[in-house]
């Protein structure tokens, strides 16, 4: 055979090969098609109230795992055996506070046991690690971290146990029941009468919903709730002896709930349980503008044109945290008339006249609006030189002085002579110091 001819026949055979091992390659992939499953369902729809089989499964389910993760957390024992392994494992040289070093740290997660292994990780130590010159972190910062890691997933736990369901949210009701059931855990709260303790809970609940839901969706995601701090402040009734202060400044304790009912209370003239335009023109100090009550009334729900507790607690929150973002944004939907998402001039000037019209009736001297229109786009620096927006408010660290100037006569003289209060303060100050 020649050269040619075993060429031809090395080809044929090639040819032979490539179509035997294509045909089995075509069959194996069309068996793998056949065989495979298909792409796994990323989301479930929550079952439906006429589905009670699936709804008790789904609690059920729930319900199993939260119990799983509560057994995983450290409890008051083994808490008191971890002080005392920091304690005999502290690291030299002796000092004013104990001070554990890296290695000692180690040994003392490893001598703790598994369930202790979270808490004793590089990334752990390096957030602790402070100034210490040989490199060492406090046993008792290291106890803290532990015991807020603790109490922060205990109450994660506990709130997600009213988490209906089950997507890390909690609806208006599944707080008011977190709250009802909490009441009789907290001693600050024995001496509320049983008849007030609707009205607690609808206070204590409308905080977390004025910050924790701008979108006024009716829901708060547990997470915000535990980095709000709110929780915080609940719980520090469980304080027997909380000072009076640190009570009157919790608006959660019981002098404060009572003192904003109180308050509500006296507002209600006609003792019809709400409240008209006349009867909050008479919160505070009775000088809010007549356009900044009618603007609450067409912006904030009412009923009848009266207003209940729930909207009055609104009203009540972003009056008392005039610097923060939530409640700026809730004067600003006030301010803004005619829904541009902004404020220019003529809103101002809308707003202003209000003012004006109480410096008329209290025979005071009208302020121009235009010295007083300069001053506010001064001190807010819009992006755009003409017209305020709810980011350029919130951004410019004068939101509060803007809005007490455009709805609250009182507001405007405070800030109107704000160099005489500083002098008078100043006096004051150095009189105590003599």
């Amino acid at each position: 055979m020649d050269e040619k001819s075993e060429i031809l026949v090395l080809n044929a055979e090639d040819e032979d090969t490539f179509q035997k091992l294509y045909s089995e390659g075509l069959k194996y992939s069309k068996q793998c098609s056949e065989e495979s499953m298909p792409v796994p369902k990323f989301y479930t729809k929550l079952p439906n109230h006429e589905n009670m089989i699936s709804l008790k499964l789904r609690e059920e389910a729930r319900t199993a795992f939260l119990q799983k993760k509560s057994k995983e957390l450290l409890d008051n024992n083994e808490l008191q055996n971890l002080w005392t392994l920091l304690d005999k494992n502290h690291s030299p040289p002796a000092g004013s506070e104990q001070m554990i070093n890296y290695i000692d740290f180690l040994k003392v997660g490893n001598i703790a046991g598994p369930k202790y292994k979270a808490f004793f990780t590089p990334d752990v130590f390096a957030r602790l690690l402070q100034n210490d010159i040989h490199g060492r972190i406090s046993t008792m910062a290291v106890f803290n971290y532990i015991m807020r890691k603790v109490w922060l997933q205990q109450t994660r736990i506990g709130l997600s146990l009213y988490d209906a369901t089950g997507q890390g949210l909690l609806t208006e009701m599944d707080l008011e029941n977190y709250i009802t059931e909490l009441i009789p855990t907290l001693p600050q709260l024995e001496g509320l009468e049983k008849s007030f303790h609707s009205f607690y809970v609808c206070t204590a609940v409308r905080k977390f919903l004025f910050f924790l839901d701008p979108l006024k969706l009716g829901k708060v995601r547990i997470q915000d709730i535990l980095a709000s701090g709110f929780l915080d402040e609940l719980l520090e009734l469980r304080d027997e002896e909380l000072p009076k202060d640190a009570q009157d400044s919790n608006w959660f304790s019981a002098p404060s709930a009572l003192r904003v009912y109180g308050q509500y209370l006296n507002l209600d003239t006609n003792r019809n349980g709400m409240l008209c335009q006349e009867e909050l023109r008479r919160f505070g100090t009775g000088t809010l503008t007549r356009v900044f009550i009618q603007r609450v009334f067409e912006e904030c729900m009412t009923y009848e044109k009266e207003m209940d507790y729930k909207t009055y607690l609104d009203f009540v929150l972003a009056m008392d945290n005039k610097k923060e973002p939530q409640a700026l944004q809730y004067f600003f939907r006030l301010l803004d008339v005619n829904h541009r998402n902004h404020l220019n001039t003529f809103d101002l000037h809308f707003y202003f006249k209000g003012v004006q019209e109480l410096m008329q009736q209290h025979k005071q001297e009208v302020v121009a609006f235009d010295d007083v229109n300069d001053e506010i786009f001064d001190m807010v620096r819009p992006a755009d030189p003409s017209k305020i927006t709810l980011h350029d408010l919130i951004n410019c660290g004068y939101g509060e002085t803007v809005i007490n100037i455009l709805i609250d006569l009182d507001g405007f003289w405070t800030y109107e002579n704000r160099e005489a209060v500083v002098v008078t303060d100043k006096n004051n100050q150095e009189k105590q110091d003599i």
